[in-house]
């Protein structure tokens, strides 16, 4: 059974200081340990489908310079398919500034570089030599004009699409009847619906006015509180498992990578949903990005349930 998975989205260095408290404007904070990791969000979803035992493919662009290079020696090791991985010598590679505080909590400034180079055309080169993969997951750190042409090229192969529609960008209506399984998080589902979300019924009302807005079904990630999902009009609440925060980067990353998987694998959405919180429950007690991901026998084996 064909369960290929194509990942469109970007690839970036992450430059993470660990602190007492995340600055305010103007203010300068002193002390903390500082790291460098490989990351993006299209990046860190392809290793978690690696990992978590799925078949991928990663369509992204890198600068012709250190930190793409290192990203693309990273894919090798991890097992991701990188003949998709385009290079771009007039720009450098994408980088991100992370600042994680105490509580786990981070704050996040992005330089895309080469990533807001990923053109349609890079797009449909690479799709076309996997004409029966089964799954396409996308993010928004890539042009819209590309995760639309990603999206539409995919439906019309038969592929399903799942968009984590982050960071939360208000053009994401544009695509949303390409896509099968929508994934933001509470505030991107807020942006998406103009619903606050303070609990499970906010939730649920955020998820009927996605799903109005042409999505086939709508998976609110609620951190701590697990997900909610409204399928084919039915409501279900999944609990995530108690755990105790390090680390926040990259959980929603994870999430996406292991839905794709379960989903890949036939799976109901609930079951896929169960499994994906799982994995990113474990991600958050670690610190940093693609160091942070389970691999599969973690998720099947942890103790987290």
């Amino acid at each position: 059974m064909n369960n290929k998975i194509i990942v469109v989205g970007s690839m970036n260095m992450d430059m993470v200081v660990k602190t007492s408290h995340i600055p305010q404007p103007g203010e300068t904070v002193l002390g903390g340990s500082f790291f460098m990791n490989p990351g993006g969000k299209g990046a860190n979803q392809a290793v978690a489908v690696a990992r978590l035992g799925g078949d991928v493919t990663f369509i992204g662009k890198i600068g012709d310079d250190i930190f793409g290079k290192q990203s693309s020696q990273l894919f090798d090791e991890e097992g991701v398919d990188t003949d998709g991985i385009l290079s771009d010598r007039e720009s450098p590679s994408g980088i991100a500034l992370i600042t994680v505080d105490e509580k786990g909590e981070n704050s996040i400034v992005v330089a895309p570089g080469a990533n807001a180079h990923l053109e349609p055309a890079d797009v449909e080169k690479v799709m076309n030599n996997y004409a029966n993969a089964k799954i396409l997951l996308i993010q928004l750190e890539i042009p819209m004009r590309t995760v639309e042409f990603a999206a539409r090229h995919a439906r019309a192969r038969g592929m399903q699409v799942i968009l984590n529609p982050a960071p939360a960008n208000a053009l994401v209506p544009n695509v949303f009847h390409m896509v099968d399984i929508i994934t933001p998080n509470v505030n991107e589902a807020e942006m998406l619906s103009g619903i606050r979300i303070t609990d499970i019924p906010d939730a649920r009302q955020a998820a009927e006015s996605i799903h109005a807005q042409g999505v086939k079904h709508v998976i609110i990630t609620l951190g701590d509180r697990g997900a909610a999902l409204l399928e084919d009009g039915v409501f279900y609440h999944i609990p995530a498992p108690a755990v105790e925060t390090v680390d926040s980067t990259a959980a929603g990353d994870v999430f996406n990578g292991a839905l794709a998987v379960a989903v890949a694998e036939g799976k109901t959405l609930t079951d896929a949903i169960a499994f994906a919180c799982r994995a990113a429950s474990i991600a958050v007690t670690r610190m940093g990005a693609q160091s942070s991901i389970p691999f599969r026998n973690e998720v099947l084996l942890s103790s987290v349930k």
